[in-house]
């Protein structure tokens, strides 16, 4: 994956803006636990009172808890309370408090945040001092009283060694009831207090909850739109650059293989990359976000965390030991499954005319069964995971149970603790579990991203020079073969050597000879298709090697042996290297290509459809249309690599007449492969090739007199009549 960072630049502001709400989400998800333990803890334990700190005091309460702490605690604690009389009491006072009217009462005072929480630590022992439960008939207040502060001090010290074991929330919780005693006392109405405080916890935590959704819909959004562009880029890339191939560069990958990495390798990217943003950045922060969180809630409890964090890494490392030597292979394997329903879709025919379909049959099903043995393995493992997981997490439920009850019952934690905690725990088994998921689908998303990036990073042989050349306008048309010999890539042996010969403008340079001599090699090196390994051709006076590909094909008007036509309309097949051509000219086009007849038997003429591949018109209508669509091209230089096999003689004989006299006018160059001694008698120049070397070079009649292997081809063909030679 890392071979790809640079397609992430672009979009490096929707990632980091996909980060920062992956943060807010996980703040807004890790502030949920405690706010359900408010609600248990103090919503309902402590009856909503979640501060040891009471705004009203009575005056018996104040000299109780006065009694209660030390000099120093005495000074602060008096400095926040102001004594309000009877006389005094205003009516805000009175309406939340009715009993405290004839009485004097003590107000809390406005004080810092710094302040409160001092006063509150300093209260929360007194508070539950004096509200807490004591035996029967037994005032302790008066005694205290008349005690010297050595003996208090003593007192106050066995007191505070003995809450030390409690927890700081159950020290809170019972002082909170003590805060909730008192307003009983002076009248308040504690059940609205209550009810009010679980009332507005519920509804930030389902703000927090609504806030959570919102970034995550929005991180879905960006994330996908990051994972549609990345591969969208991918895409353009891979296919820019299979269109920058020479046949050289296409040998090494198959057409299934090409299809498979622009397809299904860049959708395994997409999903990883869109799962990689919103869970690997995620996943994390929720891990150690409900690490930290429990370990400062409850730390006598996370041993527990420990315990299942080294059981989940445990299972998490032998489900990679057993995945991912299986992911290594799905990708072949589902190469082997295109290459294999390919060679039977496209040789459909050939295999029903030889009975064979039962064998293509068990091809198929030979590599169909590979894909699913090897993904079944792979989708059962995972899917044993998650059911893994719950029972480890229903496991960890019950011990969290079993030992967070101890601990309330020795007062150590409060129930609401508990709760959050077992929140926490699924928080970081379900993080450590995403995490889990991503890393053991990297391995396959790696391996689709290396074989992307194997077309991507693959450089052609066949590149345009630095410092292109311009074509000598007063050579127009003409090409020249000086010495070549070529080799295939790989290869030992030459298939064409030491080819030389002209081919002039306003002439027809035929190629002839028998199967494998090299013709279609040789026609495929003047566009460029290969790289000649010695020698050099050279058109309109320039070595071809000095020009750019595009000027230089844009000279050539190319039909193939196997005539190829786009899915579309006829005019657009036509139009295809001309788009700037008329009616008119696409008239007089198929005219010059025998196809008019043809076309003008359907109802929509040029604007009839052609299907994927030509496949709803016969063999000699494709190559008509072929032949139209290079000459529609008005090019300097036509090829054509037995363009003409598919026709009839009749046909055949008709095309090459409107093609000479439309080459005498135009004054281009045709380069003809052919089998058929008729159709290229009549060229200027016949070059004879046998075993990749020219065995004779000149016109029909000055070979029918030196050229042995030409007349061994022409007698197979024709009679001595039929040639004109005696």
């Amino acid at each position: 994956m890392l071979k790809l960072k640079h397609y992430f630049k672009k979009f490096w502001a929707p990632i980091l803006l996909c980060v920062g709400l992956l943060f807010l989400q996980s703040q807004s998800e890790l502030a949920l636990p405690d706010y359900m333990s408010d609600i248990v803890s103090v919503g309902i334990q402590a009856g909503g009172f979640d501060s040891a700190v009471s705004d009203v005091l009575s005056e018996e309460t104040y000299n109780h808890l006065l009694v209660l702490m030390d000099e120093e605690d005495q000074q602060q604690f008096m400095d926040a309370y102001k004594l309000v009389e009877p006389s005094n009491l205003d009516k805000d006072t009175l309406d939340k408090f009715p009993k405290a009217k004839g009485q004097n009462i003590y107000k809390l005072k406005d004080l810092s945040e710094k302040k409160l929480d001092r006063l509150e630590s300093i209260l929360v022992k007194p508070m539950l001092m004096v509200f807490g439960q004591l035996p029967p008939n037994m005032t302790p207040y008066d005694a205290l009283a008349m005690m010297d502060n050595t003996t208090k001090a003593k007192m106050f010290s066995k007191i505070d060694s003995q809450m030390e074991t409690m927890g700081e929330s159950t020290l809170k919780i019972a002082a909170g009831n003590g805060v909730k005693a008192e307003y009983s006392r002076l009248g308040c109405d504690t059940d609205k207090i209550q009810n009010d405080y679980i009332l507005w916890s519920g509804l930030k935590m389902l703000a927090i909850a609504l806030a959570g959704t919102v970034c995550a819909v929005a991180c879905g959004f960006l994330a996908s739109k990051v994972g549609a562009g990345v591969s969208r880029l991918l895409r353009r890339d891979v296919f820019e650059k299979v269109e920058s191939f020479s046949n050289e560069e296409f040998n090494k990958f198959s057409t299934a293989s090409l299809i498979t990495r622009t397809t299904n390798d860049i959708t395994q990217v997409q999903m990883v990359v869109i799962m990689f943003i919103r869970i690997v950045c995620f996943a994390p922060m929720m891990g150690i976000g409900a690490l930290i969180k429990a370990f400062n809630n409850t730390p006598s409890m996370t041993w527990i965390i420990g315990l299942v964090l080294l059981v989940i890494f445990c299972l998490i490392g032998v489900t990679f030991a057993i995945v991912m030597p299986k992911f290594k292979i799905v990708q072949s394997l589902i190469d082997r499954l295109n290459l294999t329903m390919r060679e039977n879709l496209s040789g459909m025919l050939v295999i029903r005319a030889f009975g064979n379909e039962k064998h293509s049959e068990e091809r198929f099903e030979k590599a169909n069964g590979d894909l699913t043995n090897v993904n079944l393995f792979v989708n059962r493992t995972m899917a044993s995971l998650m059911p893994i997981m719950m029972f480890i997490f229903n496991v960890v439920t019950l011990l969290i149970v079993y030992y967070g009850a101890k601990q309330i019952d020795l007062g150590n934690i409060a129930i609401g603790q508990m709760m959050a905690f077992m929140q926490y725990a699924m928080q970081i088994i379900m993080s450590f579990l995403m995490i889990a998921m991503i890393s053991i689908m990297l391995p396959r998303a790696s391996v689709a991203a290396d074989r992307i990036y194997e077309v991507i990073s693959m450089e052609p042989k066949i590149v345009d020079p630095k410092e292109p050349k311009a074509f000598i306008e007063s050579k127009k048309g003409l090409v020249e073969f000086n010495n070549v010999t070529f080799k295939y890539p790989g290869a030992n042996e030459a298939v064409l050597e030491n080819i030389s010969f002209t081919a002039k403008p306003g002439e027809t340079t035929a190629f002839i000879g028998s199967t494998g001599s090299g013709k279609s090699t040789l026609i495929n090196l003047i566009p460029r298709f290969y790289e000649v390994t010695e020698g050099n051709i050279k058109i309109d006076g320039v070595d071809i090697r000095d020009v750019n590909q595009h000027d230089l094909r844009d000279k050539i008007g190319l039909v193939p042996q196997k005539g190829l036509l786009f899915s579309g309309t006829i005019r657009s097949n036509l139009t295809y290297g001309a788009p700037e051509a008329t009616d008119d000219e696409l008239e007089e086009v198929i005219r010059v290509a025998q196809a008019k007849e043809f076309i003008d038997n359907k109802e929509e003429r040029l604007d009839s459809e052609i299907s994927q591949g030509g496949t709803n018109v016969s063999g000699g209508q494709k190559q008509r249309l072929a032949i139209a669509r290079a000459i529609a091209k008005n090019p300097e230089i036509f090829i054509f690599d037995d363009s003409f096999s598919a026709l009839d003689f009749k046909t055949d004989a008709k095309l090459r007449q409107e093609l000479d006299k439309m080459v005498k006018k135009t004054k281009n160059t045709v380069l003809i492969v052919g089998q058929r001694i008729a159709s290229i008698m009549g060229a200027e120049q016949i070059i004879v090739l046998d075993e990749g070397k020219i065995v004779g070079k000149g016109t029909h009649e000055e070979l029918m007199k030196n050229c042995d292997v030409y007349q061994e081809i022409a007698y197979s063909q024709l009679s001595k009549e039929e040639l004109g030679h005696e």
